[in-house]
């Protein structure tokens, strides 16, 4: 699903050039979980943006469900970010005027889904995060726990082939943070791919494959 190859990126920042991905190479295969760790600083959260066609490399050729992502014009690429990639941030990124329910249909809105369609994947979205009882309330009367499983209840709602979850237990007590990696286990088991982003080694060892990511450098980590 996901090839990277020898992929750089190197941002300008005032009179130094800081090399944020060094000829990194990956491979992800359909309905795996795996998780980058990585300390602050080392390149994880390019590489989602990369991996996520949020932001391009300098250099190399990355490979997703084996097409070159510089063969998709930008049009294209926005359809492959709402349908094909659903992303979980670690700040939650819900709009706060909107009820659970309304944050999660957002995505199907912009993909233009009738609305009898959006209500009943909304349902079944908000459900598979054990959140149905919730649909009504909005961010502010929801615990940091519930808020994120209204973000992946919103990642998963188009039904996407991949799952990019960026510290998605970085704002959470420990309790809720198991009870978030409990989701994601399941949501494997139900065969979604998941590239889960950490700097936590408890929380990397959740998935089924680990590759540590260090200067810009990608290795891959014996279990």
């Amino acid at each position: 699903m996901i090839e990277l190859r020898d992929v750089s990126k190197v941002y300008q920042i005032g009179d130094e050039r800081v090399r944020a991905l060094d000829h990194a190479n990956l491979h992800v295969y359909p309905h795996e979980f795996v998780s980058i760790i990585g300390p602050s600083g080392s390149g994880k959260s390019t590489l989602m943006n990369i991996v996520g066609c949020l932001d391009t490399a300098d250099a190399g050729t990355y490979l997703l469900d084996g097409m070159p992502i510089e063969a998709y014009s930008e049009n294209e690429l926005a359809q492959v970010r709402n349908k094909k990639i659903g992303f979980v941030f670690q700040s939650f990124n819900l709009i706060s005027k909107l009820s659970a329910a309304e944050n999660v249909e957002l995505p199907l809105i912009y993909q233009g889904v009738r609305a009898s369609e959006r209500r009943q994947r909304v349902k079944e979205a908000l459900a598979r995060v054990g959140l149905e009882k919730r649909a009504n309330h909005q961010p502010t009367e929801l615990s940091g726990g519930q808020q994120q499983r209204v973000a992946i209840a919103r990642a998963l709602v188009t039904r996407p082939s991949l799952i990019l979850a960026d510290e998605p237990t970085g704002n959470l007590d420990s309790r809720t943070s198991r009870e978030i990696l409990d989701i994601f286990r399941e949501l494997h088991e139900q065969g979604n791919t998941i590239v889960l982003i950490t700097h936590d080694n408890d929380i990397a060892r959740q998935a089924k494959r680990i590759v540590h990511i260090l200067d810009g450098r990608l290795t891959e980590v014996t279990l």
